[in-house]
């Protein structure tokens, strides 16, 4: 199980690598955009969206994992 779980993390990174190429190269001056946003967002604000990001994540991986 333990193979499986560290299996499914590292497919997650890659998919994750793979999207965040594809927006740099399509893209830059909007990722740049984007980061300069980013720099200029409140702690708070960017902690809420990364809390909120984080369960969302956690809760489609548990609907698509769990057992039917």
């Amino acid at each position: 199980m333990r193979s499986l779980a560290i299996g499914d993390f590292l497919i997650g990174l890659g998919v994750l690598l793979v999207i965040e190429g594809i927006l740099f190269a399509a893209s830059p001056t909007w990722m740049r955009k984007a980061m300069k946003s980013a720099l200029a967002t409140p702690d708070n604000v960017l902690r809420a969206v990364g809390i909120g990001s984080a369960v969302l994540g956690l809760i489609l991986i548990w609907v698509i994992r769990r057992p039917i």
